[in-house]
């Protein structure tokens, strides 16, 4: 494809093209992430999540001025709440990003969540290893803080970082919504708030109850980010949980898990797709969403029947064989 050769290349304006296709959720996605598999692989990944206000991206912005400073190109994907109006993302991260915005050693990419429940769209794995693809040595995933379902983000990133703030209310209600399990750094940032100890204390507390593993064990660190304090210490985190992995052998072994899973979920999503064709198309399927949709028959009685019915599902398939 052109268009990818141009981007390996080098050629931003491609990058750029690439990743609205893939936004889009284009014909030529499958193709596109065919073309730049051998090129992946690269990159490292870093997660960044945790409830809204609690400087995320002004940390993003502190560390990956520390990354350029020894050299490193950084791909940011920023994902905000989608606005209820034009579909794309509100708040804008290159905003807050603004002294890298002319860097071309950095790429900032805003994206909206349109609709996913997880705190990372679809599209964000994929926009990512175009950046791996692209060359960037790190890239960063900063999530919109949605809570209890903000977990996606494991299955991205590398080292996830969960932030957090003094005088939030948040710290407790992050651990019931089981960030604890996945956070291999915590960061409690506006740490010249009053009550930061506490919050500290709290996550320590957790923390012991539920270890990470052998080959790791989850600091807490307080930063200042808006007054650049902490930072220098926090990057040095990051490589250091980069290297326990390496070493460990458990980043392979983790990025195989997230590969496996994204397996999963491309052909569950494909599943999902042409189902939703074959229900406005099968005479035998529209006649049997009616009955559901009347409450004449139960949903799930009636799934384990048509699941369990090897000549409609045959059928189907020489359907969809049919279709392309």
């Amino acid at each position: 494809m052109e268009l990818v050769e141009k981007m390996l290349g080098g050629d931003e304006r491609s990058l750029s093209r690439l990743i609205t296709l893939v936004e889009r959720d284009s014909r030529e996605v499958a193709r596109i992430m065919r073309d730049i598999c051998a090129h992946t692989g690269r990159a490292y990944y870093l997660g960044v999540t945790g409830p809204p206000g609690s400087g995320k991206s002004t940390l993003v912005d502190r560390l990956t001025a520390i990354a350029r400073g020894r050299g490193l190109s950084v791909g940011i994907i920023a994902v905000d709440p989608t606005s209820p109006f034009t579909g794309g993302a509100v708040l804008g991260d290159r905003i807050r990003m603004q002294q890298h915005y002319l860097d071309s050693g950095v790429f900032i990419r805003s994206m909206a969540t349109r609709g996913s429940l997880g705190g990372l769209p679809r599209a964000a794995r994929r926009v990512a290893k175009l950046l791996d693809a692209f060359g960037k040595d790190i890239v960063i995933l900063e999530t919109v803080g949605v809570g209890q379902t903000e977990l996606d983000i494991v299955e991205a990133a590398d080292t996830t970082m969960v932030v957090l703030y003094p005088g939030g209310g948040d710290a407790i209600q992050t651990m019931k919504a089981g960030l604890m399990e996945i956070a291999d750094i915590f960061v409690v940032n506006k740490a010249d708030r009053s009550g930061a100890d506490q919050v500290v204390t709290e996550i320590e507390a957790m923390l012991s109850l539920t270890p990470k593993g052998s080959y790791w064990q989850v600091p807490v660190l307080t930063t200042q980010a808006i007054n650049n304090v902490g930072i220098d210490e926090l990057y040095q985190e990051i490589e250091r949980h980069r290297n326990a992995l390496e070493s460990s052998g458990q980043l392979s072994l983790h990025r195989q898990e997230q590969l496996k899973k994204e397996l999963v979920k491309a052909i569950e999503q494909g599943v999902s797709e042409q189902l939703s064709r074959l229900m406005e198309k099968d005479r035998n399927l529209v006649v049997l969403s009616e009955k559901v949709g009347r409450g004449e028959i139960d949903p799930y009685a009636t799934a384990r029947e048509i699941l369990g019915n090897q000549d409609m599902l045959k059928g189907w398939l020489l359907k969809l064989e049919k279709e392309g």
